[in-house]
C-alpha cells in the first residue's frame, strides 16, 4: 500500500469521524482538509519554478533562406527542443512561424549544445530573420 493511498483512507476514516462529530470537529476537519490542499498547491507551484532554464553552450546563427529572402520575409519562428542529458538536441518542434523560415530554424536548433543536466528539458527558442541579414 502506498503513502498515498493510507493517506486517503486515513483522510476518509477522519471525515466520517468528523460528520457524525461536533460542530467544532467539523470546522476543525475542514480547516485541516484546506490546508493540505493549500500545501500542495504551494509545493507544486515551487516544484514549477525550480525548473532552471539550460545555458547554451553552443550555438550558431540560422541562415536566410533564399526564397525567403528573394520575398522579403522577415519573422520570429518559435521552437520547442527536447534536449537530452548530454545537451544534444533530440528533436524539434516548430511552434509557430512562416513555413519558409521555419525548416531553416529548425535546421539550426538542431545543431545546437546546452550545458549537461541530470534530465532532459523542453527549452523553447525564438529565432528573429530580417531581410538585411
Amino acid at each position: 500500500m502506498t503513502k498515498f493511498t493510507r493517506f486517503t483512507l486515513a483522510l476518509m476514516e477522519t471525515s466520517e469521524q468528523a460528520e457524525s462529530g461536533s460542530p467544532f470537529q467539523q470546522r476543525v476537519f475542514v480547516i485541516l482538509l484546506f490546508a493540505c490542499f493549500l500545501l500542495a498547491s504551494v509545493l507544486s507551484a515551487a516544484q514549477k519554478d525550480t525548473a532552471v532554464k539550460r545555458r547554451l553552450v553552443n550555438s550558431t546563427a540560422p541562415s536566410y533562406p533564399t526564397l525567403a529572402r528573394s520575398m522579403a520575409l522577415a519573422g520570429v519562428v518559435k521552437i520547442d527542443a527536447i534536449v537530452a542529458p548530454d545537451g544534444s538536441v533530440k528533436t524539434v518542434d516548430i511552434k509557430g512561424g512562416h513555413p519558409v523560415l521555419a525548416q531553416a530554424a529548425a535546421n539550426t536548433v538542431r545543431q545546437w549544445r546546452w550545458e549537461p543536466t541530470a534530465h532532459e528539458s523542453h527549452e523553447l527558442v525564438e529565432i528573429r530573420f530580417a531581410p538585411s541579414e
